[in-house]
């Protein structure tokens, strides 16, 4: 460049610089090409008589033509020569079209005796280097991504899908592969891809010629990917697609990969991104098919592909968890004299009558029953949405199907089944006391002459299983802090402010699941086991009172359930003050909830500790007031502070007018006698409109917020407390 800028001689110098191998293009102070040698001829296709004179524009991406010239006026304006005297790789586009890489210096040249300031473009073309680079890093990452990471398939391949669209200029990538809804293709894709162009693709059901043709002609992965979508794909600006085939290693078509590209000069580059790319395709779909055979094995018996036990207890504890009204039936069924059968005919063509009961039970099913086979010659069948009448219609629909003759070695076989049947909730809460009930009711089946039905009768023994089952674990519970806490807040119906909470046991076994309180309070009470219980609230209580002071939650008041068995203690009063002491609470910030049955057997002795807690300065409140058989004398000489009305007026308190009426009374005895009145239940607008009406104190109810978690609560209170402030209205 000192030589060309410098020399007197510039002939020489034009006639030096054709023959270098780098392209050289020199611009004049109007943007006009001036110097364009052999090399650039060869670079762009263009040829000299083609640019000299023109604006050098003609040589830039069309994409980049209309703000070229204002830019390189800012250089000459301002005197900004930022770009000047550096390299930096730029996209260029030859004359067939074809998008290229080139590595562009750029200097600042005066000509001797030319007025002027020039601008001289050295460019070397760096396409297959820049290439070679971007599928190294491409494979490096999807590499490390497959293989460290163990992500889901949806989640490795829109990560594919976005490395290669930040490899390819413009771009939309998408992987599809069969797994789908009646046969459609899934989509896996970045949020690029429109939602009509991924409708589009998810609709596609390639029938069997059409996989098979992906293994004889990769060309056929475009007809999938392309062809019969190219109208749509069009109308969003793609005017092209390079698509390829995803195989298994064993060369079984298993996918397609498609780039759409906006530009069609990105063609090369994207076929050789493609190439790159595909066989992270296939190990990304390989992982996914032997995750899903791996998941399969271990929620299927191998035999007749049914659910096993396990996967089987799994579906029952989301069914009786997911909603408490729920109604569902569990049948046990179990082949009649299996054993002679399997003896007379061996194990192989045993085997194969079990996979024939199997059929049978998945046809008749229609995909609406789970079934599974326990073990031998047992099944279980569990029908959703089936009351104790629809339970009989399809025990007689099973019986009649596995009593058609079965072929088996050329031999018409008819055998008949039992079955034992135990209906979600009644005849237990989770799926443990469900089986065992089925269980008895098919024994009682089997011993009253087979090819029949039983339902369960779990009246005789359930509280005596309860007592077995639920009370040891209930002792290891507490012994272990497996019980939690859960607080659903009380709302002051005149400011909306937030009156306290009430802390609700919970009890989440590892193996049983979630046991209703009503269940295990009734164990508790049975096995002595109440009154630890009882202590550990009010403790845990206190404790969670404490942290929320420390953390700047404020909660007025908690309010602790306990049991008769508790107020026959004197050293209660004593527990609770030594409580208030360690977590620095004040005796009001407490409230004890008893129930009527307290009332109804209070003593002398009941009394004088409810008298001494209330001495303390704890609030007493009257719980569930209204279900029992309440005594308003003895209401007037127990030293309460709140009465709690019962869930059971509210249920139809917009529409029952004895209901408000009661309600109405209550309220009122409660005012007039100093009491705050709590109403439990409170759901609707209305409810809380009328509660408004007649001057309710406090509601609390699933229309404000159900019981949650200690976490839970302070999210919904700090939510409250921001919305207020939002409102100008700042409230607890």
């Amino acid at each position: 460049m000192t030589t060309y800028t410098h020399s007197p001689d510039l002939q020489f110098s034009d006639l030096a610089l054709q023959h270098v191998p780098e392209a050289v293009v020199l611009i004049n102070d109007r943007n006009d090409i001036v110097f364009y040698n052999d090399a650039a001829q060869r670079l762009w296709g263009l040829s000299r008589e083609e640019v000299m004179g023109r604006n050098v524009r003609c040589l830039v991406p069309v994409a980049y033509r209309a703000d070229h010239d204002s830019f390189i006026a800012r250089h000459r304006e301002d005197g900004s020569h930022h770009n000047v005297g550096t390299t930096r790789d730029v996209e260029f586009v030859t004359a067939s079209g074809e998008a290229r890489r080139g590595r562009l210096s750029l200097s600042q040249v005066v000509r001797p005796g030319v007025p002027g300031v020039f601008y001289m473009g050295i460019m070397t073309d760096v396409t297959q280097e820049r290439l070679a680079e971007s599928i190294l890093q491409l494979r490096n990452d999807l590499l490390r991504s497959l293989t460290t990471e163990k992500l889901p398939l949806d989640q490795s391949g829109q990560f594919l899908c976005h490395r290669i669209e930040n490899t390819i200029s413009d771009c939309c990538v998408v992987l599809l592969h069969p797994g789908g809804r009646d046969g459609r293709m899934d989509v896996t894709a970045t949020t690029t891809l429109p939602r009509r162009m991924r409708n589009a693709l998810a609709t596609c059901v390639p029938d069997a010629a059409e996989i098979a043709a992906l293994r004889e002609n990769p060309d056929a992965a475009l007809d999938v990917a392309w062809t019969r979508h190219a109208v749509l794909a069009r109308a969003f600006g793609f005017v092209m697609c390079v698509a390829a085939p995803v195989t298994t290693h064993d060369g079984t078509p298993a996918g397609v990969l498609a780039i759409y590209l906006r530009d069609s000069a990105m063609k090369e580059w994207a076929q050789a991104v493609m190439q790159a790319a595909t066989p992270f395709c296939t190990l990304a779909l390989g992982r996914d098919a032997a995750r899903q055979r791996i998941a399969q094995l271990s929620e299927r018996d191998t035999l007749t592909g049914l659910l096993n036990r396990s996967s089987l207890n799994r579906y029952i504890e989301t069914m009786t968890s997911d909603r408490q009204d729920a109604v569902f039936t569990v049948m046990v069924l179990n082949i009649d004299s299996f054993r002679d059968i399997n003896n007379a005919l061996g194990h192989v063509h045993a085997d194969n009558f079990l996979r024939e009961v199997a059929k049978r039970l998945q046809k008749l099913s229609a995909g609406r029953f789970i079934i599974s086979r326990s073990s031998g010659d047992e099944f279980i069948v569990v029908v959703p949405h089936c009351p104790r009448a629809v339970a009989m219609e399809q025990a007689t629909r099973i019986i009649r199907t596995i009593a058609e003759p079965i072929e088996i070695n050329d031999s018409a076989i008819t055998l008949s089944v039992s079955i034992g049947i135990a209906c979600f909730p009644d005849d237990g809460p989770d799926g443990e006391s469900l089986l065992g009930h089925a269980d008895v009711a098919l024994q009682q089946a089997k011993n009253e002459g087979r090819g029949t039905y039983k339902f369960a009768d779990s009246s005789k023994n359930r509280l005596a299983q309860d007592r077995l089952l639920l009370g040891s674990a209930l002792h290891e519970s507490v012994s272990k802090g497996l019980l939690h806490l859960h607080y659903q807040p009380q709302i002051d119906t005149m400011t909306g402010t937030l009156y306290g909470v009430e802390a609700l046991a919970r009890w989440h076994h590892p193996h049983l699941g979630n046991i209703f309180p009503s269940r295990f309070i009734a164990v508790a009470e049975e096995t002595g086991q109440i009154a630890a219980i009882g202590r550990w609230s009010l403790q845990e209580a206190c404790r969670q009172m404490g942290q929320w002071d420390r953390d700047g939650i404020h909660v007025p008041t908690v309010a602790v359930n306990l049991s008769a068995a508790h107020f026959g203690d004197h050293s209660v009063p004593e527990y609770i003050t030594g409580l208030l002491r360690t977590y620095d609470l004040t005796p009001d910030r407490l409230t004890v909830e008893i129930t009527e049955n307290v009332m109804m057997e209070s003593g002398k002795a009941t009394h004088d500790v409810l008298q001494a807690i209330r001495n303390i300065g704890v609030g007493l409140s009257m719980d569930d007031f209204g279900t029992g058989y309440s005594s308003l004398s003895r209401l007037t000489r127990l030293p309460l502070t709140e009465i709690k009305i019962d869930r059971s007026f509210i249920n139809d308190f917009e529409h029952d007018t004895n209901a408000q009426a009661v309600t109405t009374a209550v309220i009122g005895i409660g005012n007039r006698l100093g009491m705050t009145v709590v109403t439990e239940g409170v759901e609707t607008v209305q409810q809380r409109q009328l509660l408004e009406d007649l001057k309710c104190d406090v509601m609390q109810g699933y229309l404000f917020a159900r019981p949650l978690p200690a976490d839970e609560l302070e999210k919904w209170i700090r939510a409250r407390e921001a919305d207020a402030m939002q409102a100008g209205t700042p409230r607890a």
